[in-house]
């Protein structure tokens, strides 16, 4: 369990990429969002003012609207929510938005325009006309792929960055979260959760990573390097060797890697991908014409290629095991006789490397080789580290936002998740109890697991207020929200114009429909603040 919130704030410079650490020993929130924070509450002590709740500069609530995982139906329901909860006046009552997954795409799009939500309506437009847009061509992902292809680790992640999310966001986003740092005075504090992969795995340290436009960093841990220098090759806390900041595509592609953790790697490369990655390489090899011509293929085709691949497209429904260790087995033997065809060799390297060790999300570890006692020892000994979806272990970023100098007093809690509607605010509450970290006790009616209302409140004595709305319920879905999720799974492809309009439509609903539940809540949390 941890006890102490350390924040070691790792503060580097191109000049002096060596500078010294700074160790801060109590808890605070970076300087930075201290500062936005501090400007953001004066905006939601107006907007409570002017919603006729009075309350005093020290009283303002500290509000977080979370957003769950649930690929583009979170995207699109996000959207719709926040469109509902401006035109009710309450978006500016929002001092944080947080997300992991598919809502991560939804706020990548909005922050992309500055200051987006004093001008919500015109970003929404624009964001619906993208998604029913062409796409992002053969050419465009190519090149991508080969500026990823040049960094120091190469992961599943850029593969699914180029050939995954490109297809549902419809755009490649080379903007980085610190070109965004002083673009947003008017808009809620974005946070951006992950998870680590090997501490989720062998249970050990912290496994709740964040990214904002100011630091990235483990959330309950508190040990936090600046956001422009994530990435880079550090030694004992110090700067080595410098990789530049991760675009925004590769964020998205990292906090949606849903398949990450165990076979549905393997199902997702054999079942859909594999002839697109095999498209995109000949295509960067060869300059391969994909509008339906027919180009040669290059005279020096590396041995094995066809086979490795051709081993990944083996059925899915057998049996994974088996299947599992035979293409793993011609992977390596494809990847080790790959040395001798140079560099185009090296991109199916690369790939071949990926694939054979599910590597997803892989890069430098900013604390590698510290010694600090506080920082849980998992943690400080790898080179690297590999981050993955949060809705592997939690599908909403409660714990991220959950951090004690962060002092949240309201959580709005937007769930898009397949399955039980519940099971992401159960697990933010075993977790939490787990680890001494206040949060409500979480009583539901067992008869509304697969029939849910559009809204609930848990609460208690010294804890957060939650606030819990499943996207699809018997409110707005009628007597079969199940039909629902199925119709909009999360798996479908990419929606058509009228699948995004109904959901924009069942997401606003449950706004607008508890306006009043809303307020109450926030009038509540203010009184007792």
């Amino acid at each position: 369990m941890i006890k102490i919130y350390l924040t070691l704030v790792l503060q580097m410079s191109a000049s002096k990429p060596k500078e010294s650490i700074s160790r801060i020993l109590k808890n605070v929130l970076n300087k930075s969002e201290q500062e936005f924070v501090a400007g953001r509450r004066n905006t939601v002590l107006q907007t409570l003012n002017k919603l006729k709740i009075q309350c005093s500069q020290k009283e303002v609530p500290n509000i977080a609207l979370l957003g769950s995982g649930g690929a583009q139906r979170a995207m699109v329901g996000l959207l719709g929510s926040l469109v509902q909860l401006d035109k009710a006046g309450l978006l500016d009552c929002i001092l944080y938005l947080s997300g992991v997954s598919g809502s991560t795409w939804c706020m990548a799009s909005l922050y992309k325009e500055p200051n987006w939500s004093t001008k919500l309506e015109t970003v929404k437009e624009n964001i619906i006309k993208r998604l029913g847009g062409p796409g992002v061509s053969w050419d465009d992902k190519s090149a991508k792929l080969k500026k990823y292809y040049m960094k120091d680790f190469f992961s599943l992640t850029d593969l699914w960055a180029v050939l995954f999310v490109t297809s549902y966001v419809k755009e490649i986003d080379e903007q980085t979260l610190t070109d965004q740092r002083d673009q947003h005075n008017e808009d809620p504090y974005p946070i951006y959760a992950v998870i680590d992969k090997q501490c989720k795995r062998r249970e050990e340290g912290d496994p709740w990573f964040e990214i904002s436009p100011h630091e990235a960093g483990y959330s309950l841990t508190g040990a936090f390097v600046d956001t422009c220098d994530f990435g880079s090759q550090f030694d004992n806390g110090l700067k080595k060797k410098h990789q530049d900041e991760m675009d925004m595509l590769y964020l998205q592609a990292m906090c949606s890697s849903a398949l990450a953790d165990g076979e549905a790697t393997w199902k997702w490369i054999k079942a859909i991908s594999v002839p697109e990655i095999k498209s995109v390489l000949d295509k960067m090899d060869q300059g391969k014409d994909h509008t339906g011509g027919n180009a040669s293929k290059t005279t020096q085709e590396p041995v094995g290629e066809d086979e490795c691949y051709q081993e990944l497209l083996n059925p899915v429904d057998a049996d994974p095991s088996a299947l599992e260790q035979s293409s793993k087995t011609k992977l390596t033997d494809f990847f080790r006789g790959q040395r001798q065809f140079g560099q185009t060799a090296d991109k199916h390297k690369k790939t071949a490397r990926c694939i054979t060790q599910r590597i997803w999300g892989r890069n430098y570890n900013f604390l590698h080789n510290m010694t600090d006692e506080s920082v849980p020892a998992a943690l400080l000994q790898k080179e690297t580290r590999d981050l993955i979806d949060a809705g592997l272990l939690i599908n909403s970023p409660y714990l991220s936002m959950l951090r004690k100098e962060r002092n949240i007093d309201l959580f709005i809690a937007l769930d898009f998740s397949d399955g039980d509607p519940f099971t992401t605010v159960r697990e933010a509450a075993k977790t939490c109890k787990k680890l001494n970290i206040p949060f409500p006790e979480v009583n539901v009616p067992s008869d509304e697991g697969k029939k849910p209302k559009d809204f609930y409140v848990f609460k208690g004595q010294n804890v957060p207020t939650v606030i819990h709305m499943p996207l699809f319920n018997v409110v707005n879905c009628g007597d079969k929200p199940g039909d629902w999720r199925k119709k909009y799974g999360i798996l479908k492809g990419p929606y058509s114009a009228e699948m995004i309009t109904e959901v924009m439509g069942v997401a606003g609903k449950n706004i607008s429909n508890n306006i009043e539940k809303l307020l109450e809540e926030i009038r509540a949390v203010a009184e007792a603040k």
